[in-house]
This record gives structure tokens, C-alpha cells and sequence, in this order.
């Protein structure tokens, strides 16, 4: 015989997309966040987000260089990363925090575990995590949108406090509230998640469960009682839909089998309202999604499907 056959591992039929090219559709997902975020905080916002970006772009550079591997900030990925981080940021945050926050991403959540595709949890949430814990009182500093030098609590800070001086479901639509730059506006973000959807860079699986799941446990577990909760009002409350939509579709931290997908979510949705709910912080998506991150191989080995196919029982007469 002349003719050769090459034997390699799957994926054996090849799609167009690139990394670079989902990447790029997050981005533009992003985009209406970014403008709705500089349009309720300011010059600032835009800041916020151009110091995490190329602080994230240039620690990815730097190290790759270091470790003398080849430099893939052109994939966008960590773009992707310190844009997520910024929106994650309140914006009267020092302008170190993002820079640190970016390095810490990349460096240790990202490419101490091997790069792209090799993290175990989201750069971002993991990063916006440590930053919470070192310096906290800056973490929760939120802007009142209009207002210079003045900061009130998030709505969903006022919701546990047990305060009813809400703001209306409106404004915590359309992002006229106190909160993150990238969390504040539901709608900007549902028009982003829209568009992925569209073209299916991600699945519904993961943000409709978790979304769900936050609404009707909220509604039931309520402060005042059973079936008293603000279930519609929660989910555009925090970074839910930043969260669900953004974060825990992440490819490499999320199960790959459907069955998974939505076991993600429920846990997700359930691990949040029950932090929200119950617990000392007032919100719960960053720690529910991390927490499920750390999960994700064993949900993915015991939803896999069956190699060849299901197994159907023979009957014998």
C-alpha cells in the first residue's frame, strides 16, 4: 500500500470558528455595557476598563515572553478577560485596582495552569474575588449614577437590609442604580447576550437555568416569608445577568455535555440566592459560579454519553 493514514485525536471535522473570532463576538457583545456604564458613570468607566484591558494584554505578553512561549494576545482572550474584569469594578475604585486586578487574572488564574483553555475557573470572577477580600472597602464604594462624589449601597444591599426604599424595576432595568460598571444595565447586557446567542457562541442552558433558578428559589424564600420574594426584581439586580450571560458560559470552566450545562446553572442559581439570602455579603453570583467551577470535571463525567450510543435491554422470551 502507498497511500498513508494519519491517526490523530478529535475534533476531526474542523468549524470556522477561531478563538480570535469568538472573542471577538464577546467583545461586541460588550460593547452596549460599556456605553451604558459610561453614560451613567462618566469618563471614568472608560478608564476603568482601557487600564484593566492593557494591563491584562500586557502581563499575557510579558509572561509568555518570559516562559519563552509564543505570544497569543492577538486570540483576544485576554482582551476579553480584563474587559469582564473592569465590569466587575464599582467606579470610584482606585486606578490600581484594575491594573492588579488584570495581573492577577492572567497570572495566576490563567497562565500559572498552562493559558487559554487550561484555567479551572473564570480569570475574572477568580480575580474579582481577590480583590474583594484585599481590599474590600473599595470594592464596595458604588457611585450614584449622576451624582459626583457621592456612593449609596447596591439595591441588593438595601433588599437584605430589609429596607423598602427601592429604586423602581425601571431604573434596575436600564442601569440607574448604584453597582459595577458592567452590572448595572440589564438591558444593555440582554442585547449583548442577544447577539451571542444569535451566533451561538454560547447555549441557553447555562444563563435560562441560572436566571430561573434565582428567580423562583428568591420568590419562594422569601425575607417575609414563603412566596414573598422579589423573584422578577432580583434577577436584574447584582451582576445575575453579567454573570449567567458573560461568566459562567465560559468555555473552558463550564461542562461541555448539555445535561451539565444545566446542572450548572440550577447549582449556580441555587448557591446564589442562598449567599444572597443568608449569608454575610448581600451577593452571591461571583462565589456561586467559582464555587461550581470547581466542580465542572466531575459534572462532565458523570453526564458524558455513552461512547456508542444508549444501551437498550434486550427481552427475552
Amino acid at each position: 500500500m502507498t497511500e498513508k493514514f494519519t491517526v490523530s485525536p478529535s475534533p476531526h471535522i474542523w468549524g470556522k470558528n477561531t478563538v480570535s473570532k469568538v472573542m471577538l463576538d464577546v467583545i461586541l457583545a460588550l460593547i452596549p455595557a460599556a456605553i451604558a456604564s459610561t453614560y451613567f458613570f462618566g469618563l471614568r468607566a472608560l478608564l476603568i476598563m482601557a487600564i484593566s484591558v492593557v494591563s491584562a494584554v500586557f502581563t499575557e505578553s510579558i509572561i509568555q515572553l518570559i516562559r519563552k512561549k509564543p505570544v497569543t494576545v492577538s486570540d483576544l482572550s485576554a482582551v476579553v478577560t480584563g474587559l469582564l474584569l473592569s465590569y466587575t469594578l464599582p467606579s470610584t475604585v482606585p486606578l490600581w485596582i484594575p491594573a492588579i486586578g488584570s495581573f492577577t487574572a492572567i497570572a495566576l488564574v490563567k497562565q500559572a495552569f498552562g493559558g487559554l483553555g487550561q484555567n479551572f475557573m473564570n480569570p475574572a470572577l477568580a480575580a474579582r474575588a481577590i480583590l474583594f477580600a484585599a481590599w474590600p472597602i473599595h470594592m464596595i464604594m458604588y457611585a450614584i449614577p449622576g451624582v459626583d462624589g457621592m456612593t449609596t449601597a447596591t439595591p441588593l444591599a438595601i433588599l437584605k437590609a430589609g429596607e423598602s426604599e427601592l429604586p423602581s424595576l425601571w431604573n434596575a432595568f436600564v442601569g440607574n442604580i448604584g453597582g459595577s460598571l458592567g452590572e448595572t444595565s440589564a438591558l444593555a447586557l440582554l442585547l449583548g447576550a442577544a447577539y451571542l446567542l444569535y451566533k451561538k457562541v454560547i447555549n441557553w442552558r447555562i444563563p435560562f437555568s441560572f436566571i430561573g433558578t434565582v428567580g423562583l428559589l428568591t420568590w419562594i424564600l422569601g425575607q417575609e416569608g414563603l412566596f414573598t420574594g422579589k423573584g422578577i426584581y432580583s434577577i436584574f439586580l447584582g451582576g445575575l445577568v453579567l454573570g449567567a450571560f458573560f461568566m459562567a458560559t465560559d468555555y473552558v470552566s463550564s461542562p461541555m455535555t448539555p445535561k451539565g450545562k444545566i446542572i450548572m446553572g440550577v447549582g449556580c442559581g441555587i448557591l446564589t440566592v442562598v449567599i444572597r439570602l443568608y449569608g454575610g455579603y448581600p451577593e452571591g453570583v461571583t462565589y456561586a459560579i467559582l464555587l461550581m467551577n470547581l466542580v465542572v470535571p466531575l459534572i462532565d463525567r458523570y453526564t458524558v454519553p455513552r461512547v456508542f450510543g444508549e444501551e437498550k435491554k434486550r427481552w427475552e422470551i
